[in-house]
């Protein structure tokens, strides 16, 4: 979702439902998103409505190579996991609980589900989930570094208002070339990120994933060229992976110094430290895809 000048308002989830859209949202941003959207509808010259849920449902996620055993557990006879794509979705029971909805994506890397339910039925769904020993209840500290593996944005820390898509290396959002959102534009900001023909508008800085450092690199860590003495970006998010055994970050910097390999400097506690450029994900992603 981008606003006039074609930086992110958020980033959200959105499945096509038939005769209507369902979004979710960052809860941190959904105030301001609704503030937009409603903005937008009264703007425009259609039939179209929104229906904000508000608190009335909630969303637990469940990740990882065992999730639609899990989940099946709570579906429905006949429910067809296997021919459920990646961020498609679906209303449904869960539990024998009406008004859910199940979707596969999640924020991991992995194969797995959000799922939303009535917020009255939440904790009863969950401690039916967590009766399965292959289940493991966790927090957005675990999330958090496995979406930072998966190369993953956080809204906040990695995504701003003022970052456009380009800059955030999340052009592929916008479909590839000579397809039509590229070709037509025509969304909030459009001008800002797309030239006429379609390409990408050149940015002055690129997300990147940093490798190589000894320790971990924090927010706002400060990141210099090879020399040590040229300051060409930040951190915006790092840890120590827990997959790899060693620390890795995302960052942005200044365009020209992003491609793969380019060795740099971090300031890690008022010391310099060695890292380079690195593709992401830092760790090998397992979406689910459709059996042939």
């Amino acid at each position: 979702v981008t606003n006039a000048n074609g930086g992110i308002i958020d980033d959200t989830v959105i499945t096509n439902a038939g005769d209507y859209i369902y979004m979710v949202v960052n809860g941190a941003t959904k105030f301001g998103d609704m503030k937009h959207f409603q903005e937008q509808l009264d703007a425009f010259d259609g039939d179209v409505t929104m229906e904000y849920l508000e608190d009335t449902k909630q969303l637990l996620a469940i990740q990882g190579p065992g999730a639609a055993n899990a989940v099946a557990k709570l579906l429905p006879d006949g429910f067809d996991l296997t021919n459920m794509g990646f961020m498609t979705g679906a209303d449904t029971t869960l539990d024998g609980i009406d008004g859910c909805r199940i979707t596969r994506c999640g924020y991991t890397g992995e194969d797995g589900f959000e799922i939303a339910m009535p917020a009255e039925h939440t904790v009863s769904i969950a401690s039916k989930l967590v009766e399965d020993e292959t289940v493991n209840p966790t927090g957005l500290g675990a999330r958090d570094s496995l979406r930072l593996e998966a190369g993953l944005c956080l809204y906040g820390n990695d995504l701003d208002s003022t970052t456009t898509p380009t800059m955030g290396a999340l052009g592929w959002t916008m479909g590839g070339p000579g397809s039509r959102r590229r070709t037509e534009g025509g969304f909030i900001g459009a001008e800002h990120i797309l030239t006429p023909e379609g390409k990408f508008k050149k940015s002055s800085k690129k997300r990147v994933g940093i490798m190589g450092m000894k320790a971990p690199a924090r927010g706002h860590a400060e990141i210099y060229d090879a020399t040590g003495e040229n300051l060409i970006g930040e951190i915006t998010s790092g840890t120590f992976s827990p997959c790899l055994k060693k620390p890795i970050a995302m960052g942005y910097v200044e365009t020209g110094n992003h491609k793969n390999g380019t060795e740099v400097m971090i300031k890690i506690r008022n010391k310099m430290q060695k890292a380079a450029v690195t593709k992401m994900p830092f760790v090998e992603s397992h979406y689910y895809r459709i059996p042939e």
